[in-house]
């Protein structure tokens, strides 16, 4: 079953509700800190560490950081806390109490003593929303700049929970434990670059009441087996147009990943001086010049395929407006069709906004998301989750939201866990497009938008296995042969 991910304020409701049964909060948090230092003690044999500082701020995710000190000195564990002045809270005070009891040092302030083999973060839990003054802003930076394993209680200090991103720096955590639910912010945004790896503690059942935020797309993907007796017609016919005189490896890309993904034909619409350089790459590739057809011949064209992928490298000059024109109010209107729409296709959208069909699969990275919405990357970024939403809204559709941790909507929101830094390069995005079309083409309802978006972010990591820095688009295409080919993708 996915995994829930969660909205950090229907985490806390979540927890006022069991409180409101009469169970105990500082049990809870016991329990929290019990979890976390059991999960701990491997990890701290695996690399040899027995030195630790904790950080603990002046709430209640400084009560569970109090309180793993505690258990990591009966593990053994040698521990010092650093700690700022407590806050009200009468359950971080008999954390505080106990860490006392357990004869740990306590030291006023983040001035290291010594250096530590690991250090823990229990300085600011989920309800951080605001951006962290100065003073703060240099304890995390010092942290960050120390030597060892870190490791982040809930979620790491100066990370919005749920858009991901920094306010404005955050721990660049090596392990977070997320405490009862995770949060999209680890996932979303700029949190995979600070989380690290994420486990969850789960210690209280989910209830009626708590709604999921969204949920991660599994990464095993089984793809349906190809029947004996099928031929190049059974598995889908991709249409791919775009392709301005100056912009032809776009076309060329889409349509390479839509055969490397399993179409039966691929057909690329563009300009004809790009014809001679993509037979020379792709000879299985059939042609047809964008500029030679007439409109009865794009509807022809459009009868006799099973998706299209449309505007990667069509341009936003006088040309591609037209060409726009002359395309788009066909595909859209095709009921049959599989769509996607990349690139400039969405910029003319937002140019022109229309009502999207439910098969339409539109893929903004966020400057194009800020274009269709009228508003700042900024704005985007800061709320990656509002933003989808505001995109389906607008224009209905299904959608993806590129970029570290793709959102995918479609009847309810997804979060991609796969990928990597080093598929920030040109033409990825029109590879995606290519996968999209072409995956559809063949499977329409048998597989969803967030299955292949992580089948994409997979070939990118089984690209990069030899290192990130590097990595071509065009070299994409046996990285989607192999994933869709694993177990009993056939």
């Amino acid at each position: 079953m996915p995994q829930q991910v969660y909205h950090s304020l229907e985490v806390q409701a979540w927890e006022q509700r069991w409180f409101a049964k009469q169970n105990s909060s500082y049990a809870l948090m016991q329990q929290v800190a019990w979890m976390i230092a059991q999960r701990l003690v491997p990890i701290f044999q695996q690399h040899k560490i027995q030195n630790i500082a904790l950080c603990c701020g002046q709430g209640n995710n400084a009560g569970d950081g109090y309180l793993t000190a505690k258990y990591l000195k009966q593990y053994g564990f040698k521990v010092e806390i650093y700690a700022a002045e407590l806050g009200a809270s009468k359950d971080l005070h008999s954390a505080y109490q106990e860490a006392v009891n357990a004869e740990i040092n306590i030291y006023a302030g983040f001035a290291f003593q010594k250096t530590y083999d690991c250090y823990v973060d229990a300085l600011f839990g989920i309800g951080l929303n605001r951006e962290l003054d100065a003073d703060w802003q240099q304890i995390i930076k010092n942290i960050n700049a120390q030597k060892g394993l870190k490791i982040a209680i809930d979620i790491p200090s100066g990370l919005h929970a749920n858009s991901g991103q920094p306010l404005p720096c955050a721990i660049k955590a090596d392990y977070t434990f997320s405490a009862l639910g995770l949060k999209a912010g680890l996932f979303t945004g700029q949190g995979k670059e600070f989380a690290g790896m994420v486990e969850v503690i789960s210690l209280i059942p989910v209830d009626t009441e708590i709604k999921p935020l969204a949920q991660l797309s599994p990464t095993s993907i089984s793809l349906p087996q190809r029947e004996a007796f099928g031929h190049k017609g059974s598995y889908g016919h991709v249409l791919v147009v775009g392709g301005h005189a100056d912009m032809g490896g776009a076309v060329m890309m889409a349509a390479e990943s839509a055969f490397s993904a399993g179409a039966g034909k691929v057909t690329i619409v563009c300009h004809d001086k790009h014809h001679t350089a993509i037979l020379a790459r792709s000879p299985n590739i059939m042609l047809r010049d964008i500029n030679a057809l007439t409109k009865a011949e794009i509807q022809q064209l459009l009868d006799h395929v099973d998706s299209v992928s449309f505007g990667m490298g069509l341009g936003r000059d006088s040309w591609s407006e037209q060409q726009y024109f002359k395309w788009f109010p066909k595909i859209n209107a095709a009921e049959h069709l599989q769509v996607v729409l990349d690139a400039d296709a969405l910029w003319f959208l937002a140019e022109h906004p229309e009502t999207l069909t439910a098969d339409t699969y539109a893929t903004p990275h966020p400057g194009e998301a800020a274009k269709l919405l009228a508003c700042s990357v900024k704005d985007v970024e800061s709320d990656r989750v509002a933003a989808i939403y505001a995109l389906q809204e607008k224009y209905a559709g299904q959608w993806v939201l590129k970029g570290a941790g793709s959102l995918i909507l479609q009847d309810q929101l997804w979060i991609c866990t796969a990928g990597n830094a080093g598929m920030g390069t040109g033409g990825m995005g029109d590879v995606l497009a290519g996968m999209i079309a072409s995956l559809k083409a063949q499977f329409v309802g048998q597989i969803q938008l967030h299955e292949i978006v992580t089948l994409h972010a997979l070939a990118g990591d089984w690209l990069a296995q030899q290192g990130m820095r590097g990595v071509q688009s065009h070299h994409m295409n046996a990285a989607i042969y192999h994933v869709v080919n694993q177990g009993n993708n056939k």
